[in-house]
């Protein structure tokens, strides 16, 4: 080799680092060195690495038997997914000997190399914590035979090896439950998105308990609430509001349309209080509260009774906030709302009705007179008693007051909902 040599170091004939073996010469750098020389820091020697290589079947069979013995959770698993995980002991040690063996070769991450051989369902089955006790139980085998697979005087070496690949393996175990957690976060919101769309249209195919299932939904009763976005990102204002829920136990699920931010809550019998906590996160206006039905199939009853509401919400400018979409019967009727017309005259105006033509005469005068006992009682030409019995027999029947304004508007609308409804036919 002349001085001209490129490959030459200072020395006259010695390589610099990274260069190539002339022909027929010492190994390349990214190789065990030869075996009877002492390795460069932190390489493995050549018999070392041999040792490992005529081990490797008997060092998977005992990493399997090890974590049959240590880990109760792959015990309990199926023939199939102990099988896959097997095979992921037998890459991570195969992986280890050819990174021992050329340290410095270019070669795929080795999330790949060992986490690659198992299909993505196995990272659902197993969980990061898991992954992580297998690891370890793999280590251990390797490292409580180091004194027999290293040469003599390699054991250092080889343990120091084994803790760098250690390492290595679990970044490449933290990089694949990201990517699977990330894949997995970003199917959940198409999935959640599906619900809340089907919802708000009022669709109820066999498809949404499905969806929800995959999306862990298991609570019961559910109402949904609506009111509007308050501009924020809508994967964060969602992220927000799943953690305000969460610590009460509630299912959520929530989606932004438009303008509208509609949540589906589960697991609350007290739907208008769940909702106080999360109205925070709602923009300006009117947030409202639909029905409790009895499961997510139903749900479409409590959604389009608050997305009523919410449209007619406008026509009461006092109201509480939150507030229940049966609150709002009247102005959703008179909005148009025929699910609202209905309630009004199934709950109220036939009651009433059945009550006898006294009772509605009585509380159509009462109403009309100002709410005055003195001035109905004139009149109808009846004690003041009377009327006061016949109010007190419609709060009995209805669960409404008259005298009180609220009620009392409430009642006239079925009223006149209900005398529209029976001329009709």
């Amino acid at each position: 080799m002349t001085a001209a040599d490129p490959a030459a170091g200072p020395a006259g004939g010695v390589p610099a680092p990274g260069a190539h073996p002339s022909p027929g010469g010492a190994p390349a750098p990214g190789d065990a060195p030869p075996p009877g020389t002492a390795p460069p820091p932190g390489r493995v020697r050549a018999e070392t690495v041999q040792r490992l290589e005529r081990a490797m079947g008997s060092l998977g069979t005992a990493a399997m038997a090890s974590m049959d013995q240590r880990l109760p959770w792959f015990r309990s698993m199926s023939a199939e997914n102990r099988s896959w995980i097997g095979l992921v002991a037998q890459a991570g040690i195969a992986a280890f000997v050819d990174w021992v063996k050329h340290p410095r070769r270019g070669r795929p991450p080795v999330a790949v190399e060992v986490f690659g051989t198992a299909p993505r369902e196995l990272a659902r089955a197993v969980s990061l914590q898991q992954a992580v006790e297998m690891v370890r139980v793999i280590i251990d085998v390797v490292e409580a035979r180091v004194d027999e697979l290293a040469v003599p005087g390699g054991e250092a070496e080889l343990r120091e090896a084994v803790l760098r690949y250690t390492r290595e393996v679990a970044f490449g175990a933290a990089q694949v439950y990201a990517r699977t957690a990330e894949a997995r976060g970003a199917w959940d919101a198409r999935l959640e998105a599906l619900v809340v769309d089907s919802l708000v249209r009022g669709e109820m195919g066999e498809g949404l308990q499905s969806w929800a299932s995959a999306l862990n939904w298991s609570h019961t009763p559910v109402a949904v609430i609506v009111g509007y976005a308050d501009g924020t990102e809508p994967e964060g204002l969602i992220s927000e509001l799943r953690a305000i829920v969460r610590r009460p136990r509630l299912d959520l699920l929530a989606g932004v349309h438009g303008t509208r931010l509609v949540v589906v809550l589960g697991g609350t019998a007290d739907p208008l209080g769940a909702a106080a906590q999360i109205a925070g996160r709602f923009g300006t206006g009117p947030v409202v509260v639909g029905p409790t039905v009895p499961d997510l199939q139903a749900a479409t009853r409590s959604a389009a009774a608050a997305l009523a509401g919410l449209r007619a919400a406008s026509g009461w400018p006092e109201s509480p906030r939150p507030v229940l979409a049966t609150d709002l019967l009247p102005e959703r009727a008179l909005d148009g709302d025929e699910l609202a017309r209905a309630e009004l005259i199934s709950d109220l105006y036939e009651p009433l009705r059945r009550g006898g033509a006294a009772l509605l005469d009585t509380l159509s005068t009462y109403l009309e007179q100002g709410s005055s006992l003195e001035a109905t009682a004139r009149l109808l030409f009846v004690h003041p008693n009377t009327v006061r019995y016949r109010l007190r027999r419609v709060t009995e029947l209805t669960g409404l007051v008259p005298s009180e304004g609220r009620a009392g508007f409430t009642l006239w609308v079925a009223i006149v909902l209900g005398h529209l409804a029976h001329k009709r036919t």
